[in-house]
């Protein structure tokens, strides 16, 4: 039987069941601090600009199940199917990602023309295609970063 909640993010000490922690405004429930002087000393090793420090109270009783509790069954898809499926309904889809101040202005200056506001959709469109492209490319080559020679 475990006699703690979880362990504080800054000097591992236990926070025990049903104790006051203090949680980061900014990484939420990802870190418990014992104490706002705990909490003070993560803050500048993540870099937050705007942070602080929220009360919080860790539960009455261990979360562990016991031997009649059921286990929770979590089904999780493979990263390939749910990055496919999480682009096809991403708001990116319809955003435009191109500077239209800064095109126009190219344009203007190197081939003295005005540009028609449809452009900005039709080179997003492009934008997608051929950012799509590479992106398979590092995945198919096991990265997790998209780089210059992928294009």
């Amino acid at each position: 039987m475990e006699t703690y909640w979880r362990k504080c993010g800054s000097c591992k000490k236990d926070i025990g069941l049903n104790q006051v922690y203090q949680v980061c405004s900014v990484c939420g429930g990802k870190f418990a601090f014992c104490s706002v002087d705990c909490w003070d000393q993560h803050v500048p090793v993540m870099n937050h600009k705007n942070a602080w420090a929220e009360e919080s109270r860790s539960p009455a009783k261990s979360q562990t199940p016991t031997s009649t509790e059921q286990p929770v069954r979590r089904i999780v898809s493979s990263p390939s199917s749910a990055s496919s499926s999480s682009t096809k309904g991403s708001p990116m889809e319809a955003e435009v990602l191109i500077v239209a101040s800064k095109l126009k202005q190219y344009v203007k200056d190197k081939y003295d023309l005005s540009t028609s506001a449809n452009v900005m959709d039709a080179l997003s469109n492009e934008v997608r295609r051929i950012t799509d492209r590479a992106a398979a490319k590092a995945m198919a080559e096991g990265r997790k970063t998209l780089m210059d020679r992928d294009f």
